[in-house]
């Protein structure tokens, strides 16, 4: 070979090998970088779902109590707000969603104690709005859950038993089990799908409420004194609130502004008024005629369902989801409690831990691209991710059942859980807030 053309092959390798990192670089996968479009949906999400626990749930359960305690159970919901607030920014997102190390299949790490690490230009993985509003997104999510519990012992938990119940429920039940499916922990890599909570917020919370009603006792009076809500038209303006509060709810749990949050809304609004119509029909049949709780109950039913299912299922899968929901949650809150005789004052245990069952293993199905869904995971079939969802829901049913159980003891034991029949009787509203509701 003739010196110069080694000298023109020697440039050419030499040449090839200086593009080679290069070429690499451009293939990996370029650093996530904050949308802003993406950021403006989230902030809005985040205030939707604030929004669904105060004024929305508050006036809900707040309508269905008697006059005397309805202050009470605007007390709850506010209080609870903030006392979440504070206990998720000092540990609560640190252990849901950061990396556990060596336990990260059932808990998170302290990395994040009193957010710490969240700048102005952190990013949650590989998400592309900030931290700070994923962070504050969960919040919403961690708020409203123990809220619900609320309905389930309505008029007859001591205000500091509240107060300390929900702090350690929030800590050894809600935080855990949100790792386990959203964090990184053992449900979400067994392929469990939850997208904005049937699991996490529904099922966690209707079982605790349904526990720590039976754990409690029933109200003074029950089942033979009628005690029918005072309000209506709060609870239908609380119930309007929690369907729009909701888009926030499900379509923001993509995270981002596209076309599965926009099915995500669709879907949501699709079910919620099957759920309602398929309420109102089984009501009307068994009962003779539609009531007005019985429509709003019916929508909440029906966004219950919807939600682990919203960022899988297509429109016919939630009509399905949201007639299941309807006919099963009226059924389960009207005969199934009647039958075992359980004092859950405002249907949480029906209404959200039936519906959270529902959608949950109704996800598995209708997630299937066959029923016009986006699609199971490569290789699975619709039996597969039922049985995944199966061991979802029941692994949250017992681990919450029993946490929650010798939670509420532990209170009992040293604070007492209920009132005195004197206070019951003259209403938490005076009993342990010194104010009234209404002046008469």
């Amino acid at each position: 070979m003739k010196p110069s053309t080694q000298r023109t092959l020697v440039r050419v390798l030499a040449g090839a090998l200086a593009l080679t990192p290069l070429i690499a670089g451009a293939q990996e996968t370029p650093a996530p970088t904050i949308n802003a479009g993406d950021t403006a949906w989230m902030l809005t999400a985040t205030a939707l779902v604030l929004f669904m626990t105060i004024p929305g749930l508050a006036l809900f359960y707040g309508g269905l109590v008697r006059a005397k305690n309805v202050l009470s159970i605007l007390m709850q919901c506010f209080a609870i707000t903030a006392l979440v607030t504070v206990l998720w920014t000092i540990y609560g997102y640190s252990l849901a969603f950061g990396n556990g190390g060596a336990l990260n299949s059932w808990i998170g790490g302290l990395d994040n104690l009193f957010l710490k690490g969240i700048g102005l230009t952190s990013i949650y993985g590989t998400q592309t709005i900030p931290e700070s509003v994923f962070m504050t997104f969960q919040m919403t999510f961690a708020i409203i859950t123990p809220a619900l519990m609320v309905g389930a012992f309505a008029e007859r938990m001591k205000f500091s038993a509240l107060m300390w119940f929900m702090g350690l429920w929030l800590t050894l039940v809600y935080v855990p089990v949100a790792h386990w499916v959203w964090g990184g922990g053992f449900l979400g890599t067994l392929g469990v799908l939850d997208f904005a909570g049937g699991t996490v917020v529904h099922i966690n919370a209707g079982v605790a409420g349904l526990v720590a009603a039976i754990v409690i006792g029933k109200r003074k009076g029950f089942p033979t004194t009628a005690m029918p809500p005072h309000n209506l038209g709060y609870t239908v303006i609380g119930a309007s609130m929690l369907w729009v509060g909701w888009f926030g709810f499900n379509a923001g749990s993509e995270l981002a502004a596209d076309g599965v949050a926009g099915m995500a809304m669709a879907v949501t609004q699709i079910a919620t008024a099957t759920a309602a119509l398929s309420w109102m029909f089984a009501e009307w049949w068994a009962h003779g005629k539609p009531s007005v709780l019985g429509i709003a109950s019916g929508a909440v039913a029906g966004l219950v369902a919807i939600t682990p299912a919203s960022g899988t299922a297509g429109p016919m899968g939630a009509i399905a989801i949201g007639l299941a929901a309807g006919v099963l949650c009226f059924l389960a809150s009207t005969k199934l409690k009647r039958k075992f005789g359980y004092d859950d004052a405002l249907d949480v245990f029906g209404v959200h831990a039936v519906g959270g069952i529902v959608g949950a293993m109704l996800t598995g199905v209708f997630a299937s691209a066959l029923l016009g869904g986006k699609g199971l995971a490569e290789g699975l079939t619709i039996v597969d991710q039922v049985i995944k969802q199966g061991i979802g829901v029941g692994t949250t049913l017992v681990y919450t059942a029993i946490a929650s159980l010798v939670i509420l003891k532990l209170v009992d034991w040293t604070l007492g859980l209920r009132v005195t029949e004197e206070q019951e009787t003259e209403g938490l509203d005076l009993a342990l807030h010194d104010e009234r509701g209404y002046i008469l």
